[in-house]
């Protein structure tokens, strides 16, 4: 187990306890000494950690103590660096770019061991669509769904029928190869399911829509689920 491993385990252990907790506790619990206990709490006291008590005594954390440096374990980091690895790879620039800040961001506050973890993980992303078409309309899309405003789109059906949309966008599902957009329709009067690739135009409508986002998504999900592609 990594030093860093070691104190996010005792962090959260003594978050599990309201009332003082001994060292040997601790000990048994986490499967070291007593002494190594007693060092990393010394440890986490000068990363800023609000704990309270001696030892002979007990040791209580005092509620909102965050140590962003050690917040992963090495499983997190694995899934953080393929899931940003998969979003630079399939997502549009935009996103992709974000990606990419994100973990540099990430790695920078990392401690040494963690980072070396970060830089050599072996789970990789595998071949696909690197742009899918409709990809250009996702940043206007994103800040739709985030401001919760309506989008006037321009959208051509499976059939090749066009028409145009006013719709409450609130989710976007990404495929390997299609993104859709979860939405109200005003005209169909319900939830519809876009695909980017099929919308000709989109027109960002500064006017919020009536129902909050999260309200939509927890009745799409109740009702409808995740479209099939």
């Amino acid at each position: 187990m990594s030093r860093a491993q070691r104190l996010l385990d005792l962090i959260q252990a003594l978050r599990g306890y309201r009332r003082p907790v001994s060292g040997a506790t601790l000990a048994e619990a986490l499967g070291i000494s007593l002494r190594t206990v007693y060092r990393d709490i010394e440890t986490l006291k000068a990363q800023g950690a609000h704990i309270d008590g001696e030892p002979g005594v007990g040791y209580v954390l005092r509620p909102g103590f965050m140590l962003p440096p050690l917040m992963f374990s090495e499983e997190e980091i694995e899934a953080i660096v393929l899931g940003s690895r998969w979003v630079a790879d399939r997502a549009d620039a935009a996103l992709g770019a974000a990606a990419r800040n994100a973990l540099a961001k990430i790695a920078a506050v990392l401690p040494q061991d963690l980072k070396v973890s970060l830089d050599t993980s072996s789970l990789l992303v595998g071949p696909g669509n690197a742009v899918a078409a409709g990809d250009a309309e996702l940043p206007t899309i994103r800040l739709a769904i985030r401001t919760e405003r309506k989008l006037r789109i321009f959208y051509v059906d499976g059939r090749g029928r066009d028409s145009k949309r006013t719709i409450w966008p609130f989710a976007l599902a990404f495929f390997d190869r299609v993104r859709v957009v979860v939405a109200w329709c005003e005209t169909r009067e319900g939830f519809r399911h876009f695909r980017t690739d099929r919308i000709r135009k989109v027109q960002f409508v500064d006017k919020r829509y009536p129902r909050r986002r999260q309200v939509l998504l927890k009745h799409w999900r109740a009702t409808e689920g995740i479209p099939e592609q």
